[in-house]
């Protein structure tokens, strides 16, 4: 699994990718504030839903259809937080938007291994830390849209590594004494 994304990180970007990768990312609040979470299928850990547009589609489609896919849920778009620019292991831009839950029914996805929403003060340590600067950036004073630019080096595929031992170890369920963590299930 560690070779395959070894490939897909540090690989493919410069090999087989002939476009600059972009992908749509939502922090999807719910009506009591909280913060919608995935669980990685593949390295494992908690990270923001989104995915890559297909070809010709906008954006913000983009984002209402992989927030779908992967969570069941529908959402309206409030704003644009920041586009995250990052170089190294997968290079690419993460446009991120700040989204409310507006209905649909929240399932995880062949994709996701769960779906919880957190209080955003009590994040649990199993998040992706380049997640970190985008919930700040949405739960700060609105403002203009932010652009940061990122390196993801040795350090930063070390802590996804470091997260994806600590969730297997633990598993998902590992997460049970972290205040505010409400989860739904079907």
């Amino acid at each position: 699994m560690y070779a395959k994304l070894a490939w897909w990180g540090l690989a493919a970007p410069r090999v087989v990718e002939r476009t600059p990768l972009v992908v749509v990312q939502g922090i999807v609040r719910s009506e009591r504030g909280e913060l919608l979470l995935a669980a990685r299928s593949d390295l494992r850990g908690w990270e923001l839903p989104g995915g890559t547009p297909e070809r010709g589609e906008a954006l913000e489609d983009a984002l209402r259809r992989e927030l779908h896919e992967e969570t069941g849920l529908h959402v309206s778009v409030e704003r644009v937080v920041g586009d995250y620019v990052r170089s190294g292991f997968r290079p690419h831009t993460a446009r991120v938007y700040l989204c409310q839950a507006a209905g649909g029914r929240l399932r995880p996805s062949h994709e996701t291994l769960a779906l919880r929403w957190f209080d955003p003060e009590a994040l649990p340590d199993t998040l992706f830390p380049w997640y970190r600067a985008p919930i700040a950036d949405a739960f700060g004073a609105p403002s203009a849209p932010v652009t940061r630019h990122e390196h993801h080096g040795l350090s930063s595929i070390f802590a996804g590594l470091a997260i994806d031992l600590k969730t297997r170890v633990r598993g998902i369920e590992g997460e049970a004494n972290v205040q505010g963590r409400r989860e739904i299930r079907d």
